[in-house]
C-alpha cells in the first residue's frame, strides 16, 4: 500500500478531510459567481493562516464542499469556526443583497459535515490490516 505522506518533527501522516457547510435554512445565496469566487478566496486566505492546504472547493446554490489537507495539530473546531465567522461577515459586508435572503443576518447553519478521506478505500485498508496478522 502506497501513501503520499506528510512529515512533522515527530510524525508521519496523511490527513485529508471533506467539509460540507450549508447556508442557514438552505437559502440559495451562491447564485452569483462573484460571491462564489469571493467565498473561495476567503477560505483560501483563512486556510493559509491555519497552515491548511485546500485541495478543492466547489459550491452549490446553498452549500459548499471543500477538500483539504491538514497537520495533526490543527485545532479543527477553531479552524471551521474561523471559516464560518469570517466568510459570513465578509460576504454580508461586500454583498449586502445577500442579507435579503437570510433571516436575522444568520448566514451559516450551526452544524456541518466533516469526514476524513483516505488515499485507499476502507476495504483495501481492512484487508491490509487483516494481512498483518499473517506476516
Amino acid at each position: 500500500m502506497k501513501y503520499k505522506l506528510d512529515r512533522g518533527a515527530h510524525s508521519v501522516y496523511a490527513l485529508q478531510y471533506h467539509l460540507v457547510q450549508v447556508v442557514k435554512y438552505r437559502r440559495q445565496v451562491f447564485e452569483n459567481e462573484k460571491i462564489v469566487d469571493f467565498l473561495k478566496q476567503k477560505i483560501r486566505e483563512i486556510s493559509e493562516s491555519f497552515d491548511v492546504d485546500v485541495l478543492n472547493i466547489e459550491c452549490n446554490k446553498d452549500h459548499f464542499h471543500m477538500l483539504f489537507k491538514a497537520k495533526p495539530t490543527l485545532d479543527m473546531p477553531r479552524y471551521i469556526n474561523a471559516i464560518k465567522t469570517i466568510t459570513s461577515r465578509e460576504i454580508q459586508r461586500n454583498f449586502p443583497e445577500v442579507k435579503e435572503k437570510l433571516w436575522k443576518g444568520v448566514f451559516w447553519s450551526p452544524s456541518y459535515f466533516l469526514a476524513t478521506t483516505g488515499q485507499v478505500t476502507l476495504d483495501v485498508l481492512k484487508k491490509y490490516v487483516e494481512e498483518q496478522g499473517n506476516a
